[in-house]
């Protein structure tokens, strides 16, 4: 018997059909001389599998604690990136130009075809690759869509403008993503 067997099969026999601490477990496994890192990954696979379920010990019931949940992290990433990319748009030279590179791409080539994404699947329907072929994808379409109504305004398709209108149909996007994830969310934990 492998290692990782001996280590799911010792996970299971201390859940045994009731419910115990995550932190408790991986413990108490652990003093049987399994390293905490390995012991956490086996509880993830276990889960993975669909052996055992893992649930927070109080779900979060408001929209403003699950934000601030690190289940959203992925939300706060990307408000981080159009933050980051806004903050560059002056950046003319230096190594800080590369990375206006890099995250003006993202908010061009990425960010907003993965906001509607999220929005449009809360609920992971779609693998990753299809997620990332999808998000660039719709950005190539909501660009162009965004350039053709800053045209018709007294801003023009300049820098700044496209920059910030990119922004914020992005920020607006994601916020309504958020908001169908803890609908779902609430959903699954039958939170009314």
């Amino acid at each position: 018997m492998s290692k990782e067997t001996s280590l799911k099969a010792a996970l299971l026999s201390k859940i045994a059909d009731r419910q115990v601490s995550a932190s408790a477990l991986v413990e108490e496994v652990r003093r049987n001389g399994y390293e905490e890192d390995d012991v956490v990954k086996a509880l993830l696979a276990l889960e993975r599998d669909k052996k055992v379920a893992l649930q927070e010990s109080r779900p979060y019931a408001t929209l403003a604690s699950y934000v601030g949940s690190p289940i959203s992290a992925w939300f706060w990433t990307a408000v981080g990136a159009v933050a980051v990319s806004l903050a560059l748009i002056t950046v003319t030279s230096g190594v800080a130009l590369y990375l206006r590179y890099v995250f003006g791409g993202a908010l061009v080539l990425f960010l907003p075809g993965y906001s509607l994404i999220e929005a449009l699947y809360p609920k992971h329907e779609l693998d990753e690759l299809t997620r990332f072929a999808l998000s660039i994808g719709l950005s190539l379409a909501l660009v162009p869509l965004t350039g053709l109504a800053l045209n018709y305004t007294p801003f023009g398709i300049r820098l700044v403008p496209v920059a910030i209108s990119l922004a914020i149909l992005t920020l607006a996007l994601l916020s309504f993503a958020v908001k169908r994830r803890f609908d779902y969310y609430k959903l699954s934990k039958g939170i009314p």
